[in-house]
C-alpha cells in the first residue's frame, strides 16, 4: 500500500528559489568588490578569497537550477522525481571548491617565495571586514531556510559561505599581522592556509554527495522516524520491522512492514496502514513517499503484542519491543 504526498512541489519551493536568486545576486556583488580589493593591495591572500567567491557564484546558479529542477513532480522517465539533483550540486560544489584551493596553492607558494609589498592595505582590511559581514548574514539565512525546507542545494551553499566567511577572517587576520609586524611573506602563507582550508570543505562536499546518490542509511532520518512510530504506536501496531528510508532532494522516501494482528479484514487493516500513512505524511509535510506492507501476525508475536482482548493468543505478553532505529531496520528471518 503507497500513499504519496499530495504534490511533489514543496511547498516552501518559493523561499527554496527567493533564496538562491538572494545568494546569487549578493554573492556576486562581494565577488567583484573581492576582485576590487585584491588589486588594490595585490595580496595573494586576497586573491585567494576572491578565487573562492568565484565557486560561490558558479555553486549558487547551479543550486537554484537544482532546486527547481528537484521540484519538478515525477514523470515518465523519472517516477521517483528529480529530487537526487541536489546531490549533483552538492558534488559539483565539492568539486569546484577543490579545484579553486589547487589555484590558491599556486599563488599562495609563489608569493610566500617572492614576498611583494601590499599597497593600501588598511582600505583593503576595511572592505574585506565589511564583506565577511555581509557573507555571514548571507550564510546564516540559507542555512535556516535550508533547514527549514529540507534542502540539501542550500544547506550545502549555506556551508560554504560560512567557510567563505572563516576564510575571509583567517584573511584578515593574516594581514593584520602584516601590517603590525610587516612580514610580507605572512600573505602567502595565508594564502596556502585558506586553500587548506577549503580543500577540506570540498572533499567533505562530495563525500556527502555520493553517499545521497548511493542511498546510504541516514542514521539521523531513521531515528526521527523511529522516535515517530514509537511516540504514536498503537496496541494493535504489533510490530514493525524492514524501516528503510533515504531523501532525494526535499522528498523522503519511507517504506516499512508493518505486523498486525492475523485477525483483521482487508478493510481494516487498510484502515491503519492509511493511519500511518497520514502520520508520516504530517510529520515531512507532505513532502513524502510512503510505502507500506501489512504483515499477519505470527505465533512468536504474542509476547510483544499489547491486544488484551485477542481470542487468538497463544501466550501471554512477556516483552514490549522499543522501537529503535536498530530494531526497526532490522530484516526479519521469514517473509510472513
Amino acid at each position: 500500500m503507497k500513499s504519496e504526498g499530495s504534490s511533489y512541489w514543496a511547498p516552501d519551493l518559493k523561499q527554496r528559489v527567493a533564496a538562491s536568486v538572494i545568494a546569487l545576486g549578493i554573492g556576486t556583488a562581494l565577488m567583484l568588490l573581492k576582485f576590487y580589493i585584491w588589486r588594490l593591495t595585490g595580496s595573494s591572500a586576497v586573491l585567494s578569497d576572491a578565487l573562492e567567491s568565484i565557486i560561490n557564484i558558479v555553486a549558487s546558479a547551479f543550486a537554484l537550477g537544482s532546486v527547481l529542477l528537484a521540484a519538478a513532480p515525477p514523470d515518465e522517465d523519472h517516477p521517483y522525481g528529480h529530487g537526487k539533483v541536489e546531490y549533483f550540486s552538492a558534488g559539483f560544489e565539492g568539486a569546484l571548491i577543490v579545484l579553486a584551493a589547487a589555484g590558491i596553492f599556486v599563488a599562495g607558494i609563489q608569493r610566500l617565495l617572492e614576498p611583494r609589498g601590499l599597497p593600501h592595505l588598511d582600505l583593503g582590511l576595511a572592505l574585506l571586514l565589511a564583506a565577511s559581514l555581509v557573507n555571514l548574514l548571507l550564510g546564516i539565512l540559507l542555512l535556516r531556510v535550508g533547514r527549514r525546507t529540507d534542502s540539501l542545494t542550500l544547506v550545502a551553499d549555506a556551508k560554504h559561505v560560512l567557510t567563505d566567511v572563516v576564510t575571509s577572517v583567517g584573511v584578515l587576520l593574516g594581514l593584520g599581522l602584516v601590517a603590525v609586524t610587516g612580514w610580507l611573506w605572512l600573505d602567502g602563507l595565508v594564502a596556502c592556509l585558506v586553500g587548506a582550508q577549503i580543500l577540506i570543505t570540498g572533499v567533505r562536499l562530495v563525500r556527502q554527495s555520493l553517499h545521497g546518490l548511493m542511498d546510504s542509511s541516514d542514521p539521523q532520518l531513521l531515528d526521527r522516524i523511529a522516535r515517530l512510530l514509537q511516540e504514536n504506536r498503537r496496541p494493535h501496531w504489533i510490530d514493525v520491522h524492514r524501516l528503510r528510508a533515504w531523501r532525494a532532494g526535499s522528498l523522503v522516501h519511507i517504506d516499512l512492514h508493518l505486523v498486525l494482528p492475523d485477525r483483521f479484514s482487508l478493510v481494516q487493516a487498510h484502515a491503519e496502514v492509511k493511519d500511518l500513512e497520514g502520520l508520516l505524511l504530517a510529520a515531512f509535510n507532505g513532502n513524502a513517499s510512503v510505502l507500506i506492507h501489512a504483515d499477519p501476525c505470527g505465533a512468536g508475536d504474542c509476547e510483544i503484542c499489547g491486544e488484551s482482548d485477542c481470542i487468538h493468543r497463544r501466550q501471554e505478553r512477556s516483552a514490549t519491543s522499543l522501537w529503535s532505529r536498530q530494531c526497526l531496520t532490522q530484516t526479519m528471518g521469514d517473509d510472513r
